[in-house]
């Protein structure tokens, strides 16, 4: 896909990544194919399941379950970097379905910032490896992604950055982004992205938080729906779709 190449001083449009570019959590979906590899690592997630599920269920206890469960699915690689390979065969083996949780409406509005000029940026709880393979699908490999970190661990891997609620700020400051112009989440834990924002746009929101995002944001905030059937919000003007 063509595009201009953006300059310095051009608006920084951020993107997540779940539920907004594509329909689905990318990071559960490769850390469930992790697990489902060996009868072992399916025994060990069941028993730990009582505890783990309801950290991953808060926030403030969200990065240690996912931990967890990324343990269980990565016990026995030695190197961070192993997981890269993990990834590109579970892309590989799942390619059909991956195409198919990619949203046309929300790569139509992406695109159309990049043909602008804009700065476009992807900021996920994902694996950056993992946005960065799927965008392959579409094009939009060269773009930059800030995501989840892993450390080694006791023989396995776990999170060392969760890029998620104040910390995904935290990750794109720390890597030299300024002020944003636009921001595009369907998530209640990027508020302090979408505060941040010139203009936030809510996107596939859970139906149970848009009274919360009209609240908590200023009057005429978009809250749309790009094609998750699940979700809430106002469907795309024909332009955009």
């Amino acid at each position: 896909m063509s595009a201009m190449t953006p300059m310095p001083g051009a608006p920084l449009v951020v993107f997540d990544f779940d539920h907004t570019l594509y329909d689905g959590d990318s990071g559960g979906h490769l850390v469930l194919w992790l697990l489902k590899r060996s009868w072992p690592r399916r025994i060990a997630a069941l028993l730990a399941l009582p505890v783990l599920l309801p950290l991953v269920a808060f926030l403030p206890t969200r990065r240690y379950g996912i931990s967890g469960f990324l343990w269980i699915g990565t016990l026995g690689l030695h190197a961070r970097n192993d997981l890269d390979a993990l990834i590109d065969d579970y892309v590989s083996h799942d390619a059909p379905n991956i195409r198919r949780r990619l949203l046309p409406v929300a790569l139509a509005v992406l695109q159309k910032h990049r043909d602008a000029g804009d700065r476009v940026l992807v900021a996920t709880g994902a694996p950056p490896e993992l946005a960065r393979a799927i965008l392959d699908f579409v094009a939009h490999q060269d773009l930059p992604v800030i995501g989840s970190l892993s450390r080694p661990f006791l023989g396995g891997l776990v999170t060392r950055e969760h890029c998620h609620h104040a910390n995904k700020m935290r990750m794109v400051r720390d890597a030299g982004y300024g002020p944003i112009a636009v921001a595009y989440t369907d998530s209640w834990a990027d508020l302090p992205l979408l505060q941040a924002a010139k203009r936030p746009v809510v996107v596939n929101p859970k139906p149970g938080r848009i009274d919360a995002f009209r609240a908590a944001l200023p009057p005429g905030t978009p809250i749309l729906n790009w094609g998750c059937a699940s979700r809430g919000g106002d469907a795309p003007k024909a332009s955009v779709a």
